[in-house]
């Protein structure tokens, strides 16, 4: 059975991202943004779009203007989520936050990636034209997780429960329970006294 681009895509195999369906889809959501990110749209709209927008979200969750996202229906929030201001989504794959997750303004999360040798950054289609291979990966943060401002985090990463990203940080591997972590790359810096 032949695979269509969007099951490619959350496959992390190259995909077209001029396929229809996927082009629809980034569409559709940024309609949703426009309504999201008019400082004239009321809170009750607002947060029905996001709802709506988003593949699932939970209760008491918030997000700031200028917010970012590529396809929506890929990222799941859990409760009491607090997005801030000028944070990226690019959901090429899947993005799940969990509970009680802070994310600090000028944040962004890359699921999409692409080939380190250069010769293999394009592909050919059938009548010549080239074109940008992109694979992805998905992300997953924990429940009680605060993302310092101005982090970037890549895809294929988890970040574990009870955690802090230091502002600025790099995140391009995966980040265990009960600790702070900062830097270029992300490294852990400090443990933390594990929840109740």
């Amino acid at each position: 059975m032949t695979m269509t681009e969007h099951e490619k895509l959350l496959a992390g195999q190259e995909y077209n991202y001029l396929d229809p369906e996927l082009q629809t889809m980034m569409a559709n959501t940024k309609k949703d943004l426009a309504t999201i990110n008019d400082g004239k749209t009321s809170l009750d709209v607002r947060n029905t779009t996001i709802k709506h927008m988003l593949g699932a979200s939970g209760t008491d969750d918030a997000v700031g203007d200028n917010f970012a996202i590529l396809y929506g229906a890929h990222t799941k929030i859990g409760d009491n989520v607090f997005i801030n201001s000028n944070v990226t989504f690019q959901d090429s794959n899947l993005i799940t936050l969990g509970d009680r997750v802070v994310i600090a303004p000028d944040t962004k999360l890359y699921c999409g990636k692409h080939a380190i040798n250069a010769n293999a950054r394009f592909g050919t289609r059938p009548d010549g034209s080239r074109y940008l291979t992109t694979y992805t990966s998905p992300i997953s943060i924990g429940d009680d997780v605060w993302i310092g401002g101005n982090v970037t985090v890549t895809g294929g990463v988890h970040i574990g429960n009870n955690v802090i990203i230091g502002a600025g940080a790099v995140v391009v591997s995966d980040i265990p329970d009960n600790v702070i972590a900062a830097g270029v790359p992300a490294k852990v810096i400090k443990p933390l006294k594990p929840l109740n």
